[in-house]
């Protein structure tokens, strides 16, 4: 997730990514996320394993914003708002 000026990453696990961006849309959950208007989906990865997920988590949290970024550009170079296609 990212702000509308682009210039925060937040990296997040969830089980259900329509009801978790919706979350971080209408600034549900204190915090990070609600502080930085964190409300476009820019990137995302699909696991059927929590572990797998979790330890990406980690790794991508370890990372970087420049390393994170270089990851959001290879598959979304222009940061569209994915949650468009995919929910509407």
């Amino acid at each position: 997730m990212t702000n509308e000026s682009l210039s925060h990453v937040y990296t997040g696990v969830t089980s259900n990514l329509a009801r978790r961006v919706d979350e971080h849309r209408t600034g549900l959950n204190d915090g990070y996320t609600k502080r930085y208007r964190m409300t476009r989906l820019v990137y995302y990865e699909v696991t059927d394993d929590v572990r797998v997920a979790i330890a990406r988590e980690k790794e991508i949290k370890g990372w970087r914003r420049s390393k994170k970024a270089d990851l959001v550009r290879r598959l979304n170079p222009k940061w569209r708002d994915l949650s468009e296609e995919l929910f509407s």
